[in-house]
């Protein structure tokens, strides 16, 4: 018996409507099904593929900020894709935390409306060991990022640089 994959997560939220306008329009998740009696928001990257990967439903009782989930975490296929977000992200006004390389992969921390921490991020095809997280310039040139993530991984300082 293994488990094969995620299948789906959720949140409990305050307010189901920016939060379903934040992850559809700004992340471009598809609606699936929603009930509004219930309160409750279906949610797909890969709606042919499956049904949904992220439920958002009313009912939220910790506060705003307060930690819920460590991260979530939505992969992309290019890092165009990353740096799209990148400037979707400045013009929008969310708030990141962190651009960033782990050695095996490219990724932005990001904080929705109600605070909750998500990630978009770019699989690298690389071996390298967890956690290591630095400080990636995300303002340059393509082969300067990867250029600049080179470096960062044989710089010899600290493997994991987390902003807070």
């Amino acid at each position: 018996m293994a488990i094969a994959e995620l299948g789906h997560t959720g949140l409990w939220v305050y307010d189901l409507p920016k939060m379903k306008d934040f992850y559809t329009r700004l992340l471009g998740l598809q609606v699936t099904d929603e009930d509004e009696g219930l309160g409750i928001v279906f949610l797909s990257a890969r709606p042919g593929v499956e049904h949904h990967e992220f439920v958002l439903q009313t009912g939220r009782t910790a506060a705003v900020g307060h930690k819920q989930q460590h991260q979530i975490s939505w992969r992309v296929e290019t890092l165009d894709d990353i740096l799209a977000f990148h400037r979707l992200f400045q013009r929008e006004g969310v708030k990141v935390q962190q651009e960033v390389t782990h050695g095996n992969a490219f990724g932005i921390y990001f904080f929705d409306p109600e605070g909750n921490r998500n990630e978009v991020y770019l699989r690298i095809e690389r071996d390298v060991r967890q956690p290591f997280r630095k400080t990636l310039n995300l303002d340059q040139k393509p082969d300067q990022i990867y250029a600049e993530a080179e470096a960062l991984l044989s710089d010899g300082g600290s493997a994991y640089q987390p902003v807070q």
